[in-house]
């Protein structure tokens, strides 16, 4: 673990200029890219108290060993250059996505003579035009079925293309008039490109004036008693209508615009997005992203922004980006959606009407998304039980743990120390069987917290209550520690004195995510992507929240219930009702008698009580007054 004050730039080095920034390991590989508006003030930040960083971002700069930047003109500027540096350096520290699946597109290859259509993956390609992405193959591939009987482009592959002109014959679309046959010379390379075009024309929204047209030949070819021309129309009438409803009708309006919706846990958040074009849904799709970051909403939104927009030509901005959430800055990603599109493009955050009713839909979608993602990895039985038996493989146990106990301790430079422990039963959480525990032990550090819980945790028999014998009838398969070697020894050595010295204990350490054993020199080292890890993950992280959450519900209730302390005849109901009224404590001291008596329940005689308890100062006789003390 590297202490940050050693590799800390001198202040007066780092400029105020934006830029982006990387910090890097012993071994100079990068570990975290980040950008700011004001380098030197964004560095000086990771160099704080380490006690009061967040605890991913604690273990960013313990891992790293230098930090450098590169200064750039503007904001966009540099949020274009980290994601850059992101793609290329992959840091661990940053966000990570799990798509579930690759998702279809149309592609149209407009870069060559005569182009070709067809249903591919991963849309990467230049001189290759996208539509979508489409949330299922036979969606597109349907799609494409009905629009080849009205713009008959070609769907072949090359060699079948190249074959076909080599021996003068088409291929079986070109006969049943599913291809215009440009490779033997059917249609002309001007005329097959313009039909090219309509059908680029017609998937990227507009699509009422080819309807219109249609419709409009077809009553003038019955009007003209060209009854079979009509029919032929009719047909393609039918197809495009068809094609159509492939997509969802949602405005009524040519809406062009990108809807961005994310839902969020403490570990990973969901996102789903729209892409309405013409009013209607042209393409779909929706991911996972851990948060491996120290990021507000609003950064994972930019990440997402970021990573969507990635190459123009395959997500080309719309005129709207709808978001679930408002950014802190929306500026530069103005400007820079700006420039990628090469018109103005708008960023909000939908209030009312169709819009806010989709984005409602979009949230729900991505709240789906996140809900089976987490199902898929904790919920299913095949893949609790991978978690298990790797747990038990990597680990040495006799037996597949399946009761797991974590515990946590949360503090704020020693004062209101508390802990959590969690159980886990068959890898799902068993909330009825959580406990809390506020440490006793006067100025207790990390170590000897977690030597009190262990200790309280596993009394003797004859020590527990009723319900204790209820909920902790017998011991875990495994004791884990929110912390490393230190913390594991801690734990032993507390099993050992109350004679349960042959209980698996580990440790998980959030620097590089290792598994500290008892009397063991290195740590255990799970693969990254392995269930076991994201099961201890899991259960590490859900009692670090359950820690978290007691220890600034204590914290708060000290702070707001001391200041009205030894108020006579307030209780603690009309406590809780002033502070809700006044909405801090500032408020409640700088407010008079006569503003005191309008929270409620509070009159004049309780209102002076109170405002002589806040200022104590005021409520002294000054000299010379009867009551005052005479020299």
């Amino acid at each position: 673990m590297t202490d940050p004050a050693t590799y800390r730039p001198a202040p007066g080095d780092i400029p105020t200029d934006p830029g982006v920034y990387r910090f890097r390991d012993a071994h100079r590989r990068v570990v975290y890219v980040g950008k700011a508006r004001n380098l030197r003030s964004r560095l000086n930040s990771y160099f704080a108290d380490p006690a009061g960083l967040h605890p991913r971002t604690r273990s960013m700069v313990t891992s790293a060993a230098s930090v450098d930047w590169v200064v750039v003109a503007n904001e966009v500027e540099a949020l274009a250059l980290e994601y850059s540096w992101i793609k290329q350096y992959d840091p661990r520290f940053n966000v990570k996505y799990r798509d579930d699946k690759s998702y279809p597109y149309l592609a149209v290859t407009v870069g060559e003579t005569f182009p070709r259509a067809a249903v591919v993956r991963e849309a990467k390609r230049k001189g290759t035009r996208y539509f979508g992405p489409y949330g299922h193959a036979w969606a597109i591939r349907d799609t494409l079925d009905q629009l080849v009987r009205v713009f008959p482009i070609r769907t072949c592959r090359d060699g079948v293309f190249r074959r076909a002109g080599q021996v003068g014959r088409p291929c079986l679309l070109g006969y049943i008039d599913k291809c215009s046959a440009p490779c033997v010379g059917r249609i002309s390379p001007e005329d097959y490109r313009s039909l090219v075009e309509d059908f680029c024309s017609f998937m990227s929204g507009q699509s009422d004036s080819f309807i219109r047209s249609v419709e409009r030949q077809m009553l003038e070819a019955s009007q003209r008693m060209e009854y079979e021309d009509a029919a032929r129309l009719r047909d393609r009438l039918g197809a495009l209508t068809r094609a159509l409803e492939r997509n969802t009708v949602v405005f009524d309006d040519s809406t062009d615009a990108d809807v961005v919706a994310v839902a969020q846990d403490d570990l990973q958040m969901g996102v789903q997005v729209f892409h309405v074009r013409g009013g209607r849904i042209r393409g779909e799709r929706g991911f996972v992203l851990e948060k491996a970051e120290e990021l507000s909403t609003s950064g994972y939104l930019e990440r997402v922004l970021q990573r969507l927009y990635d190459d123009p030509e395959v997500a080309t901005p719309a005129k709207e980006v709808l978001l679930s959430s408002p950014l802190e800055d929306a500026g530069p990603w103005v400007a820079w959606l700006s420039s990628l599109r090469g018109a103005k493009v708008a960023i909000r955050t939908p209030q009312r009407g169709d819009k806010r009713a989709l984005m409602a839909t979009a949230t729900s979608n991505a709240e789906n998304t996140l809900r089976l993602h987490t199902a898929r990895r904790s919920s299913d039985l095949t893949t609790r039980s991978q978690a298990l038996r790797q747990l038990q493989e990597s680990l040495a146990l006799p037996e597949p743990p399946l009761r797991i106990e974590c515990i946590d301790v949360s503090t704020l430079q020693g004062q209101d120390t508390v802990a959590s422990l969690v159980v886990f039963e068959d890898g799902l959480p068993r909330k009825r069987d959580y406990r809390s525990f506020v440490i006793r032990t006067e100025g207790a550090d990390d170590l000897a917290s977690v030597a009190e819980v262990v200790s309280r945790r596993f009394q003797a028999r004859e020590a527990r209550d009723e319900d204790d014998d209820k909920r902790f009838a017998y011991p875990p398969g495994l004791l884990v520690i929110d912390g490393g070697a230190p913390q594991v020894r801690a734990a032993q050595d507390a099993l050992m004195a109350v004679g349960m010295g042959d209980l698996p204990v580990v440790g998980l350490a959030k620097r590089l995510e290792e598994v500290w054993v008892p009397d063991e020199a290195d740590p255990v080292i799970l693969p990254r992507t392995s269930e076991a890890l994201y099961l201890l993950q899991r259960i590490r992280d859900e009692a670090h929240r359950t820690a978290i959450a007691l220890h600034r519900k204590r914290r708060g209730k000290r702070a707001t219930s001391s200041v009205l302390d030894g108020v006579p005849g307030l209780g603690p109901a009309k406590s809780k009702a002033i502070l809700r009224h006044f909405g801090s404590v500032r408020s409640l001291r700088a407010a008079t008698i006569d503003e005191l008596q309008e929270a409620p329940g509070i009159g004049p005689t309780l209102a002076s009580s109170i405002h002589d308890v806040l200022h104590p100062a005021d409520t002294k006789a000054p000299a010379g007054h009867p009551g005052a003390d005479q020299p």
